[in-house]
C-alpha cells in the first residue's frame, strides 16, 4: 500500500513526463515516445507553427485539480464542439498520467471525476484567445487525507486588525499636544 506522500509523488513524476518534446522519441533517454494528448505534440518541434498548450496538476485534500491552457484561435472558438473537443483533452491527459503514474510506480492510479469541467475562454488579440479549462478528479487510495475546509479570512483578519490597535495608545493624547481642552 502506497503512502499519500507516494501516491503523490508518483503523479508529480507523471506529469513532469510530458514536459515540451516528450513526444519525440530521439529527444528522449530512454527512446520513448511520451504522448499526453497535447496540440503541440502535433508536427515538427522547430519546423511547424507552434502551438501553446500544457497541463498542470494542483492537489486540494483527496482531489486533484487537472489544469489545461493553450492559446487558440477565435475560429476554434466559435466551432460548435469546442467545449467537446476540451473535455476530449483533459479526457487523454487524465489516461497518460494513469499511464505514466503506472510506468513510474508499478501501482494502477484511480481518479474519479468530480463535477464538469469548466472553461474560461478570453480574448488576447482579433485572431487568438487563451482558453483556461480545469476539472476535479477524487483519487483513489488516499486514506488519512481530510477534505480541505474553506478557511475564514475575515476572523484572521479581524483579529489581526484588533491586536494591532490594542497595542496603540489608549484615549491618551502625545505630550508634544498644544491643542487645549481635549
Amino acid at each position: 500500500m502506497a503512502t499519500v506522500y507516494e501516491i503523490i509523488q508518483g503523479i508529480n513524476q507523471a506529469a513532469a513526463n510530458s514536459y515540451d518534446g516528450a513526444h519525440d522519441e530521439t529527444l528522449q533517454a530512454d527512446g520513448k515516445a511520451r504522448i499526453a494528448g497535447l496540440s503541440r505534440e502535433d508536427g515538427h518541434y522547430i519546423k511547424d507553427r507552434r502551438v501553446m498548450d500544457g497541463f498542470k496538476v494542483q492537489f486540494h485534500g483527496p482531489l486533484l485539480r487537472l489544469k489545461y491552457q493553450a492559446e487558440v484561435r477565435i475560429t476554434d472558438v466559435k466551432d460548435k464542439g469546442f467545449e467537446n473537443e476540451i473535455g476530449r483533452k483533459l479526457q487523454g491527459i487524465i489516461k497518460f498520467l494513469k499511464k505514466e503514474y503506472k510506468a513510474i510506480t508499478g501501482n494502477g492510479l484511480t481518479l474519479t471525476k468530480q463535477g464538469d469541467h469548466h472553461i474560461l475562454v478570453q480574448r488576447l488579440s482579433n485572431y487568438r484567445t487563451d482558453c483556461q479549462a480545469h476539472c476535479d478528479y477524487l483519487i483513489g487510495g488516499l486514506k488519512d487525507v481530510g477534505e480541505v475546509e474553506a478557511g475564514s479570512d475575515e476572523d484572521r483578519l479581524d483579529k489581526a486588525y484588533k491586536d494591532w490597535l490594542a497595542q496603540g495608545p489608549k484615549n491618551k493624547r502625545p505630550e508634544n499636544d498644544t491643542r487645549k481642552g481635549k
